[in-house]
């Protein structure tokens, strides 16, 4: 099912956790920031919306590196009920993707929570202070891959947010795959 996160809550100040990643070692969150902002990305290895966009998400995040903006991805979906999310296809994902960030397995599901993550993929994009600048879409291209001179919508804003600290205010909001969250009880 398709959901659609909520506006950017600007100067929200992203939530640390540390989590196993896909090379075996735990890693801090916000510990990924580079000088002038980070990228904190919720995605899984199933979603037809991830799929579609995946080589540039990973095209972007090499590129915002260059501007100082570090990247990390989270994927917090609930294996036992789509094993296509577990660790091992974690691994898999990343390695055919050739990910240049930390790929984090959020098996508790805090961190999905802590950061009110909706969908995959959903982008929290902070500047250097550790605000939230920006949370929308990666570009227009939504489950359909769109042509490649599609404008950057993800890039651009945080090359904005490199170069000024602030967002733009007015940003459209990604969608994908709802979280799939662990049945309680």
């Amino acid at each position: 099912m398709a959901a659609t996160p909520p506006v950017c809550d600007f100067g929200w100040h992203g939530v640390d956790a540390s989590l196993v990643g896909v090379d075996g070692q735990m890693h801090s969150i916000l510990a990924q920031a580079g000088r002038r902002g980070l990228v904190v990305a919720f995605i899984c290895n199933h979603c037809p919306y991830v799929k579609a966009v995946i080589t540039r998400i990973v095209r972007d995040a090499r590129d915002l590196k260059e501007f100082g903006i570090g990247f990390v991805a989270i994927n917090s979906n609930d294996a036992s009920t789509y094993p296509a999310d577990s660790y091992e296809n974690m691994q898999r994902f990343a390695g055919e993707h050739e990910f240049p960030f930390h790929y984090l397995h959020d098996v508790d599901q805090v961190a999905a929570r802590s950061y009110g993550a909706v969908c995959t993929p959903d982008f929290f994009g902070f500047n250097g202070a550790g605000e939230l600048q920006y949370r929308g879409r990666l570009d227009a291209s939504r489950k359909d891959e769109g042509p490649a001179d599609m404008r950057r919508d993800l890039f651009e804003a945080m090359k904005q947010v490199a170069n000024s600290g602030q967002g733009p205010r007015e940003q459209i909001a990604s969608i994908g795959c709802s979280i799939k969250w662990r049945e309680s009880g």
